[in-house]
């Protein structure tokens, strides 16, 4: 996909979520904000990876959450 195809998918996808704001459909927003982020979400993947990783109390690789106290 080239850079102007997909800056005009992201401008449609904007303009369709504008519109299903001024119509207050909720559902939509959501289903076409998922739709918009996702390519981003993916094409930054491992600054995502990183920035968990730096999260994560030392000790913690497994993915677990940390334990709250008291629980």
């Amino acid at each position: 996909m080239t850079p102007e195809t997909a800056r005009a998918g992201q401008a449609a996808t904007v303009e369709a979520v504008a519109e299903a704001v001024q119509d207050g459909d909720d559902r939509s927003v959501r289903r076409l904000a998922a739709r918009f982020a996702e390519p981003a979400a993916v094409a930054d993947l491992d600054t995502l990876r990183d920035a968990l990783d730096a999260a994560r109390p030392s000790g913690n690789r497994e993915g677990n959450p940390p334990r709250r106290p008291g629980s």
